[in-house]
C-alpha cells in the first residue's frame, strides 16, 4: 500500500516526462482529486504546535497528557488523540529520570594508607606466553610508597603459594596493619 503523498509524487514524476495529469492518474489507478489535495491540518494544527512547544519547554517533565489541559487553557481544545499525535509530530518526549546515585553505607570504606607498612594490596595479573601458555602474575604493593614488595609469575597460584609469598614478606618488612585484595581490607597477616 503506497501513501497519499507518495502517489501525488508518482504522479508529478510522469507529469514532468510530458504526461498529461489525466493520463498519468490513469495509468498509475490514482484518483485525480487526491492528487490536487492539500490538507488543511497542516494550518490548523500550526498554532497548537507551537503553544505545545512552548509549554513542553517550560515545563519538561509534563507529557501531552498535562500540556493538554494548559493547551484547552489557552484556547485550543482537542482531544487526548489529537494532543498525542501533535506531540509526536513535534518530537517531543518526557526525558527519562535518571535514578539518583546512592552512597553504600553498609559496605566499609577502604582505609587510605597513612604510612609505609600501614596498608599492602595485593592482586593477580594475567598474561600470555607466544606459545600461548597462561601466566598468573601474583603481584603485592605497599600502598603508601607505592613500592612493588613482591612478583610472584607462576602457570598457576594458588592460595598455599600466595600465603608462602605473603609470609616471606612479614618476615623481610614486618606485618602491615591492613591487607587489601579487590578493595576489600582483611586484618593484619599472623
Amino acid at each position: 500500500m503506497v501513501s497519499a503523498r507518495v502517489r501525488r509524487e508518482q504522479v508529478a514524476f510522469l507529469e514532468a516526462r510530458g504526461q498529461s495529469r489525466r493520463r498519468a492518474c490513469a495509468l498509475l489507478s490514482v484518483a485525480r482529486s487526491s492528487v490536487g489535495y492539500t490538507s488543511r491540518l497542516v494550518a490548523r494544527d500550526a498554532a497548537a504546535l507551537t503553544d505545545m512547544r512552548t509549554l513542553a519547554g517550560q515545563y519538561p517533565r509534563f507529557g501531552y497528557r498535562r500540556i493538554r489541559i494548559y493547551l484547552e487553557r489557552r484556547g485550543h481544545v482537542m482531544s487526548v488523540e489529537r494532543a498525542h499525535r501533535l506531540w509526536r509530530a513535534a518530537g517531543l518526549q518526557v526525558p527519562r529520570r535518571r535514578p539518583r546515585k546512592r552512597i553504600a553505607t553498609g559496605r566499609p570504606r577502604p582505609v587510605p594508607a597513612t604510612g609505609p607498612n600501614h596498608v599492602w594490596a595485593y592482586d593477580f595479573v594475567f598474561d600470555a606466553c607466544a606459545n600461548g601458555q597462561t601466566l598468573k602474575c601474583l603481584t603485592v604493593i605497599d600502598e603508601f610508597t607505592r613500592e612493588s614488595l613482591a612478583i610472584d609469575v607462576a602457570g598457576s597460584i594458588r592460595s598455599g603459594r600466595v600465603i608462602e609469598v605473603l609470609s616471606r614478606l612479614v618476615s623481610a618488612h614486618g606485618a602491615p596493619r591492613y591487607l587489601r585484595s579487590d578493595n576489600v581490607t582483611s586484618p593484619p597477616v599472623q
